[in-house]
């Protein structure tokens, strides 16, 4: 799909056609829209359903030059404590804000570098996640210090129940770690993210020393980014180091001797060998320390018992939206 129109159109053949009941789902019909899918792990045997895949049509970026009124912003474009003279961000005495609005579609570090470009500061630490802008909304993706959360104005969406294209305020979204409460029939169109005017050389400093850290400390090849949230007051790959499991290997997939809250595969390799180390991981984790990790890997196409012991209790519906996006510690 490469634009809303024909996402409309698809919603609309699905409401047509029945493929959602009185509740928003249907058992005989699954439904998994996608973005780049970088922290997805699909079971070797696929899914069973519809597969949608957002095209390029939707990663398009621009900047906002209108100003904007709510929540402390000024139709100026000029943060209200800006107005007071506050410098909290070391750019300028006086920086003015611009909104940045970019599809869902739309590589988070290609959005930090097009809005260091335009001489705008505050996404700097998307340079170092992987994903897009739909799925870092859905789960509020973040990474050296920082989060969606932080600059994000809203979103619209569209859903695929209903056909209804909406604005969802930043205020309704429920962000939480890793968390909104974007449903699993509402597709990320685009976002829109309050930057701030900043100077570019610092702003450009702080994208090199993030890919820097990057490259130091988390493995390149073949991961799909961090694999489990982090615990309140603790860090997963704390925990799974703590329980001897760096470099723990199940046929094709091991957990990184880099950073062990990533799981490596070989080339070709299996995600069944992934989920395999992943309950390994949770299990042995569980059994030293008494915490049970959740995955921050999205699964399709497991089993029920499976993404259980790695989630908790399944309530997702059959519907399922995902344009997900890893993160970094």
């Amino acid at each position: 799909m490469q634009n809303e129109s024909e996402l409309s159109e698809i919603a609309s053949a699905l409401e047509q056609a029945g493929a959602f009941d009185a509740e928003g789902t249907n058992e005989q019909l699954s439904i998994h829209v996608i973005g780049r899918g970088s922290n997805l792990l699909v079971a070797d045997a696929g899914l069973p359903g519809l597969v949608l895949q957002l095209g390029e049509g939707f990663a398009q970026t621009e900047i906002l030059e209108s100003g904007i009124l709510e929540s402390g912003i000024l139709e100026s474009g000029v943060l209200e404590s800006d107005r007071l003279g506050a410098d909290q961000h070391g750019h300028s005495s006086h920086p003015k804000s611009r909104v940045l609005r970019a599809g869902a579609m739309a590589s988070l570090p290609v959005v930090a570098r097009k809005s260091v470009a335009a001489g705008l500061t505050g996404f700097e630490w998307a340079v170092g996640v992987p994903g897009s802008i739909g799925g870092a909304v859905r789960m509020n993706a973040g990474g050296h210090g920082a989060d969606m959360a932080a600059s994000l104005r809203g979103v619209h969406v569209l859903d695929l129940e209903s056909g209804e294209n909406r604005w969802m305020a930043k205020a309704d979204l429920e962000l939480g770690y890793r968390h909104s409460c974007i449903t699993a029939t509402q597709v990320v169109i685009n976002a829109e993210l309050i930057l701030l005017e900043g100077q570019q050389d610092l702003s450009e400093q702080r994208l090199s020393e993030i890919v820097s850290w990057r490259r130091e400390h988390q493995p390149g090849g073949h991961n799909a980014g961090s694999v489990f949230r982090n615990p309140a007051g603790d860090s997963a790959g704390r925990l799974i180091d703590a329980a001897n499991c760096r470099g723990l290997r199940v046929g094709s997939a091991e957990v990184s001797t880099k950073h062990a809250n990533f799981i490596q595969t070989d080339s070709g390799g299996s995600a069944d060998d992934v989920l395999e180390v992943m309950l390994q991981v949770v299990a042995q984790v569980r059994k030293h320390s008494g915490v049970q990790l959740q995955a921050e890997t999205v699964l399709l196409g497991f089993s029920d018992d499976d993404r259980s012991a790695l989630l908790g209790p399944s309530t997702a519906p059959t519907a399922v939206v995902d344009e997900q996006s890893g993160t970094a510690p």
